[in-house]
Parts: C-alpha cells; sequence; structure tokens
C-alpha cells in the first residue's frame, strides 16, 4: 500500500514538473507587443524544426522577405534584420544598444560567456576589444615591417602552388594556412609552416567548429540543453573538438611567452600577460589565463575564416568571369612590372583590382549570419519594438545585394 502510494506520489510529481516545463516554454513563446512578424510557429518547438533541416537556408530564404522578421528557436525569440536599412539602423546608428551577446547555452557552456568574441558587453568586452585593436595596430599594421611579412608570406604561398606543377588541387588548405600565418605574426609573434600538422589539424578543427556552431544541432541544443547528455548528435563533435583545441592552445600559450620580459610585449599573448599582471589585485577584471586562451582562439577564428572565405570566393569569380580576370592580370602587369611585389602605395594605382575585390566582398557570403548579438536594452527598429536580451542576427548577403548598394554590377560595367 504504501509503495503504491509512493509511486503514485512521484507520478503526480513528474506530471506537475512536465505541466510547469510545457507553461514555462510557452509563455517563452509568446510575442511581446509590437514584436516584427514571422513565419508561422509550432507549439512548444516553434521554427527550429526547420533550423535543424539546414539554419542558414531557413534564415536567409524566408519567403516574405521583409527587412526585419523573427524567428521563435525552441522559445528564443530571435530578431533577423534582413535588409540595408534595417542593418544599417541596427549596427551603425544603434550601434551600442545591439553590441550585447546573447547568453545561449553553447556560448556558456564552450567560453563561459569570456573571451572576447562571446563576452557579454560591458566593461570585460571593452577592455579586451581595446586590448586587441591595440595589438592589431602595435604588431601589425602599425608597422612598416608588418607589410614585408606579408609579401613574403605571399612568397611562401607561392612557392606552395609551385609544388603541385600544375596539376588540379583543393587550395582552400594553402589559403588558410597563409591567412592564418597573418593573425600569427601578431598573437605569435611567428608564422607556422605548411607542414606543421599540428597546427593544420587545429585549423581544420576551428574550420569545422565554425560550420558545426551554425549547424541545425547548435540552435536545437540552445533551445533545449538537455540534450547535452544524448551521447550523439554535431553538439558533440562540437564539444570534443572544443575540449582539444583548449589543450593545443593552452600548450602553445606557454610555448610562446617563454622568455617573456614584462611590459615589453613581442605579441598579443605578451600584451595579455601584462594586463593579467596589472590588475591582479582588481577584483572585477576580466583578464584571466582562461579569457586568453578563449580570446586567443576567437582572434584565430575571426581572422582566418574570414579572409580566407572571401579568397576562395574572388578566386571562384575570376575562373567563373575570365574576361574580368584578364583586366585584373592586366592591370596588375602594368604596375608591378618584372614581378615586382606589391606595396601598399600601389593599391591608389590599381582602381580596377580595387572595384573587383569590392564586388567581390559586396556579392560573396562570408560569415552567412554573422555574430549573434542581443540588445542591452529596448530598442526601436522599423516601428518594431525589440525589447533587452532578444537576441539578433543579420544576412549580410541581403545588405550587400540590395538594388541601392548595388549601383552597376561590376560584369556590367566592364562589358
Amino acid at each position: 500500500m504504501i509503495h503504491e502510494s509512493s509511486l503514485c506520489a512521484l507520478g503526480t510529481l513528474a506530471v506537475t514538473l512536465l505541466f510547469l516545463v510545457v507553461v514555462r516554454q510557452l509563455v517563452r513563446q509568446r510575442r511581446p507587443r509590437g514584436f516584427p512578424p514571422g513565419p508561422t510557429r509550432f507549439p512548444l518547438i516553434g521554427n527550429i524544426l526547420a533550423a535543424v533541416h539546414d539554419a542558414i537556408q531557413m534564415i536567409t530564404s524566408v519567403l516574405f522577405s521583409p527587412q526585419i522578421f523573427s524567428l521563435d528557436l525552441g522559445g528564443i525569440s530571435t530578431v533577423v534584420l534582413n535588409g540595408f536599412d534595417a542593418i544599417k539602423e541596427c549596427l551603425s546608428h544603434q550601434s551600442e544598444v545591439f553590441a550585447d551577446r546573447p547568453s545561449l547555452p553553447l556560448f556558456v557552456k564552450m567560453t563561459k560567456m569570456g573571451g572576447l568574441l562571446n563576452s557579454k558587453y560591458g566593461r570585460g568586452w571593452i577592455d579586451h576589444r581595446k586590448l586587441a585593436v591595440n595589438s592589431f595596430r602595435y604588431f601589425g599594421s602599425g608597422q612598416k615591417m608588418f607589410e614585408r611579412k606579408i609579401s613574403e608570406e605571399c612568397m611562401f604561398f607561392l612557392d606552395a602552388i609551385d609544388e603541385h606543377k600544375g596539376k588540379l588541387f583543393n587550395p582552400k588548405h594553402l589559403i588558410t594556412n597563409a591567412v592564418s600565418n597573418i593573425t600569427n605574426l601578431i598573437i605569435f609573434g611567428e608564422r607556422f609552416t605548411y607542414d606543421d600538422r599540428d597546427f593544420q589539424h587545429m585549423i581544420e578543427i576551428f574550420s569545422e567548429n565554425v560550420e558545426l556552431a551554425a549547424s541545425g544541432w547548435a540552435f536545437l541544443y540552445n533551445a533545449f540543453p538537455c540534450i547535452e547528455y544524448l551521447p550523439f548528435g554535431k553538439h558533440q563533435k562540437l564539444f570534443r573538438n572544443a575540449a582539444e583545441v583548449y589543450v593545443f592552445l593552452l600548450r602553445i600559450i606557454e610555448r610562446f611567452s617563454q622568455g617573456r620580459v614584462c611590459q615589453s610585449p613581442r605579441h598579443y599573448i605578451d600584451a595579455y600577460l601584462d594586463e593579467i599582471e596589472q590588475n591582479v589585485s582588481d577584483k572585477n577584471t576580466s583578464f584571466s589565463k582562461e579569457n586568453l586562451i578563449f580570446s586567443v582562439g576567437e582572434l584565430i577564428i575571426a581572422g582566418t575564416e574570414t579572409t580566407t572565405n572571401a579568397l576562395r570566393w574572388a578566386i571562384l569569380y575570376m575562373s567563373l568571369y575570365p574576361n574580368i580576370q584578364e583586366r585584373v592580370h592586366k592591370e596588375i602587369d602594368s604596375v608591378l612590372p618584372n614581378g615586382r611585389p606589391p606595396t601598399l602605395e600601389d593599391k591608389q594605382s590599381m582602381p580596377y583590382v580595387e572595384a573587383v575585390l569590392h564586388e567581390v566582398l559586396r556579392f560573396c557570403t562570408i560569415v552567412p549570419l554573422g555574430i549573434f548579438r542581443a540588445t542591452s536594452q529596448d530598442a526601436q527598429v522599423s516601428g518594431y519594438t525589440i525589447p533587452k536580451g532578444t537576441m539578433s542576427c543579420i544576412t549580410p548577403d541581403k545588405g550587400g545585394r540590395a538594388s541601392r548598394v548595388r549601383h552597376k554590377p561590376l560584369n556590367k560595367r566592364q562589358m
């Protein structure tokens, strides 16, 4: 009799908890007053099924494609900025309002909302951004010698291409390594050789994680974190990769911090360690060894994936439009006789090359959804009200291909 009563009590408790979870999920799905409209949602799961199938395709191919619309990603209200005017309004005119980061379970688990890219808007984000900008200026673009190092990397890249002796090959890995080495010079003070298997493996994991973080399983995990305990799913691969990268970055940071002299930084890692020591007595500081690891990983990803994708798109378009490729080649040869390495001063002498690069950047999709943002306060956009803490993302290809931005397509202009 007592056993039956216990089972009955447990059953009642389970049903009550399930009911509360369902009610909580339904409350989270309610659109606030004045919130942007969006496609039809299913109870509890919202638009998450479409996201699991193909998140990027779902967001970028909404049938009615307004300037701004909303999605329900399993109870996570998301605003999509889908047009030039809306993107400019939010990222330019209200940049501080949209500078926060959403506390998504995936970000919390992988970076604890620390580092640089996923840090919440506030002192920590401002301090890390300031350090990164100053480091890239001091160790990179601010030095004339850095231009020579970029030219040297181009020579290493061309030599690696010559090793294929005119045979077909996939240039992805070579481009990725060459581009990453420019960032590595700032972060570590050195480049990695193209046959460094450990670093190549890490770069491959970084690229894979970028894809996994935008996959349907990532959206599903953010909506229902309890699936963490499932032994299958792409999110598990993402977590394993992240753990492997963490160990690698810890080891490589220790390697490049050897021989460090306080207040005489050789690269970003030294500069960060100086900040840790200077703020050791500040209880509110965000500078820590753990955040250093997260920041280094995020800078490698941000500095590699974007430029690599842009260059791969450029190669593709040069192949698709041989007439434009010919004019680009002709202008380069006229400005750089006898194969002279280019300098930044040559840029003004190559207007056609610059126009082609701008057209590639305008038309290609480098980061499909950009970086997920969140509003730091209530916002008004295009007549809609977006509450504080609402997640937002952009579709940069829609903004770049808007007729008002496009003006005249390059191929028609130059035919």
